[in-house]
């Protein structure tokens, strides 16, 4: 066994039982737990394969029909088995953000990186080329949206000798939003200076985020889709004086909300030479229970292509907890708080409820009467509604709202098919 399913885990781990271990993170799925049978102390995040085989099916049906490559975002889940299965499901590489990622990968034999990032640290820099230099298979690229940037790579890949050039994509950004060239003639001046410093430096095309653009919004995309166009003018700016060169033109963007206007406004936009459409969405492999699943009843609203694919997204991620207390009526605190889910965007949302050893043997469904109000760092307070006959002991599952910052929060996400058998593990590296 090799990779992260070598990883020693033990009862260090938090969902671990007490006295367990240390064994590799791949044998977990051999030892006949089950979550519901109370094989593992609560709280306990769960990823449901059957949901995470769903999502991975429905990626791969929208990225084939629309001709594009998926380079999904591994901030999302910082778990090299998460990569692997996206790789070997068609994804054309990983997207990092940091160097601490890079190095994960790397270290994970990802083969392929961009970093949605314009190097400015030169121990990250250093590294990079090392790679480049080490490894002739290593494809890396990265953003620049500054001339300081361009010479900042350029200087210190020609001290170093580095014999391949480091690919970049110039950056459009827009104004009061976050990095990235304002203005088309900003842009052509950092891809000028890109071109000028072959051969440390190579220009392979163009790069935007639209989802931090100010005044977006599922309801009203127009800024959105303004934005794209600006990031497509660029484009064919560069394109007309034949600053990107080294084979397909590169247009990038398409995080995990808007991906489905990036991908019909980069194929419409005409360019000189074939172009090679490459989308960062990162969350759709785990989903979520709300801020994605409402993102994502926009896109299939929008897209024609993505409402004609069986089936829909569906969230992976689960958090299991007990009922701890009850002490007041129509509230209970679980045994779940800050430290284990996210919170940044929206809470908790319930969603079944299991009684332990009662024998009935099935999830009970929790409606609209039921909602986390509140979260301390180890404490939730779910509301409940009037006639409720919840106890004490109480299993809940809870779905989560934005997949990146529970992520963080879990050494090891567990595995389970839907009968939570736990049956894989999934280990993370933040």
């Amino acid at each position: 066994m090799s990779g992260p399913d070598a990883t020693l885990i033990d009862h260090r781990t938090k969902g671990m039982p007490g006295g367990t271990g240390p064994l590799p993170a791949g044998d977990l799925g051999k030892l006949g737990w089950n979550v519901l049978r109370q094989s593992m102390p609560l709280p306990v995040a769960v990823l449901k394969e059957s949901a995470l085989s769903n999502n991975a099916r429905w990626m791969k049906e929208f990225v084939t029909r629309t001709g594009v490559s998926l380079c999904p975002h591994g901030k999302t889940t910082m778990c090299p088995e998460l990569f692997h299965r996206q790789l070997a499901g068609g994804a054309w590489g990983i997207t990092l953000s940091t160097a601490h990622q890079v190095q994960v990968a790397r270290d994970f034999l990802v083969s392929r990186i961009l970093l949605a990032n314009q190097i400015v640290d030169p121990r990250l820099l250093d590294f990079v080329l090392g790679e480049l230099a080490r490894d002739e298979a290593f494809d890396f690229y990265c953003l620049v949206d500054s001339i300081a940037g361009v010479e900042f790579i350029r200087a210190r890949s020609a001290a170093l000798g580095c014999p391949r050039p480091v690919q970049v994509l110039v950056e459009r950004g827009v104004q009061g939003g976050r990095t990235g060239c304002r203005t088309i003639e900003e842009g052509l001046a950092v891809a000028r200076a890109a071109n000028a410093a072959a051969p440390t430096l190579v220009l392979r095309g163009i790069e935007g985020f639209e989802g931090a653009i100010p005044g977006a919004s599922p309801r009203d995309p127009s800024a959105v889709r303004r934005f794209v166009a600006a990031v497509c003018d660029l484009a064919q700016a560069c394109d007309s004086e034949d600053l990107i060169v080294g084979g397909d033109i590169i247009l990038s963007a398409g995080g995990s909300a808007y991906f489905d206007i990036v991908t019909e406004m980069f194929r419409q936009v005409p360019l000189s030479r074939p172009k090679r459409i490459v989308l960062r969405s990162g969350c759709y492999v785990t989903h979520d229970s709300k801020m994605y699943t409402e993102l994502f009843d926009g896109i299939i609203h929008r897209s024609s292509v993505a409402s004609s694919i069986e089936g829909q997204l569906a969230p992976a991620l689960e958090i299991l907890a007990y009922v701890q207390s009850m002490p007041e009526k129509q509230l209970a605190i679980l045994t779940l708080g800050k430290r284990d889910c996210s919170y940044d965007v929206q809470l908790p949302i319930p969603k079944y409820c299991y009684r332990p050893g009662d024998g009935a043997g099935y999830l009970q469904e929790l409606g609209a009467g039921f909602k986390v109000t509140a979260l301390n760092d180890q404490h939730a307070y779910l509301a409940l509604p009037v006639d409720c006959d919840m106890k004490i002991g109480d299993m809940i599952v809870l779905g989560i709202s934005h997949p990146c910052t529970t992520f963080d929060k879990w050494d090891v996400l567990y595995g389970v098919d839907d009968s939570y058998n736990v049956v894989s593990a999934f280990k993370t590296f933040f």
